[in-house]
């Protein structure tokens, strides 16, 4: 599989949160850092994932906001 999205994370699912309609999925990408994503069930289903199986978290975006207190 080939994406145009440079920021790519190989990890491993920790925890998912099954929702009615969405669910978030919490992917382990080492060094302490975990990302999480609002995704559909259906995706969840469709991509059969499950807790200690290994994903990748993609992230494309084009524009990044950044606060502070």
């Amino acid at each position: 599989m080939k994406l145009s999205a440079r920021n790519q994370f190989k990890g491993k699912v920790v925890q998912i949160q099954e929702g009615a309609v969405n669910g978030i999925v919490q992917i382990d990408i080492g060094g302490g850092n975990i990302v999480s994503a609002t995704i559909s069930m259906n995706a969840i289903k469709e991509l059969d994932l499950a807790v200690g199986k290994e994903a990748y978290a993609v992230i494309k975006a084009t524009s990044v906001m950044v606060g502070v207190d």
